[in-house]
């Protein structure tokens, strides 16, 4: 039993890794459709629905993620801090919350015909990291690269600057002059948060290798 604990990883980690795949896996679902409003609009009884069901599954998330760290702290297994990951999909879907209320307000035609290529490119490239990164997470092994995530958001701030150096923005009425650079800080933080769970998915996938090191370092 003893051997078991400390070779394997424990249940409540191995329910926190399909949990947190799970929230992820909503996220990038969620993602299509708050991108899609970011230039078409969303009404709340939407974004209401969006973010009730990835709510859920981070209340879910954070009852498993107790249970893991009780197992932590009796030692009855080597496994990874699950408080960092928790900590991360909460802010991304405090990301996800912001593209909400930015797209509550669509962007002018001018604006929109513009945005919407880049855009569209955006929410596939994270859409398919945070399906990448669930996938790897309930595998164990290393996270997917952020290569395409960055390229399409360097692309969609290229067009923000020529929008900008063009003078459009200044054109922008109050409410949605407000949300277009909400955008952009939700868009900087997203990137930023989407680092992070790297980070996660990397110590998770090393976390069974770490065991097993010290396992055959105790013997």
């Amino acid at each position: 039993m003893v051997v078991s604990f400390v070779l394997m990883p424990s249940s409540a980690q191995t329910l926190v890794a399909a949990a947190a795949a799970h929230t992820l896996d909503r996220m990038a679902l969620a993602l299509g459709e708050l991108f899609t409003g970011l230039t078409q609009g969303l009404d709340q009884h939407s974004l209401n629905r969006i973010h009730d069901g990835i709510g859920q599954a981070l209340v879910q998330l954070n009852v498993l993620g107790a249970d893991a760290e009780d197992e932590r702290s009796t030692r009855l297994a080597v496994t990874p801090d699950t408080g960092p990951l928790l900590r991360t999909l909460l802010r991304l879907h405090h990301d996800l919350v912001m593209l909400g209320r930015t797209a509550i307000v669509s962007l002018p035609e001018a604006f929109a015909s513009r945005l919407v290529s880049p855009l569209a490119h955006a929410k596939v490239a994270v859409a398919d990291y945070l399906r990448g990164s669930a996938a790897a997470l309930q595998q164990r092994r290393g996270p997917p690269s952020l290569s395409f995530v960055e390229s399409t958001l360097a692309t969609y701030a290229a067009e923000i600057v020529a929008l900008r150096r063009e003078g459009l923005a200044r054109t922008l009425p109050g409410d949605a002059a407000e949300c277009f650079f909400a955008l952009g800080f939700a868009l900087e933080q997203m990137h930023n948060n989407l680092k992070d769970l790297q980070r996660c998915v990397a110590e998770w996938a090393e976390s069974p290798k770490e065991a097993r090191r010290d396992s055959s370092r105790s013997t």
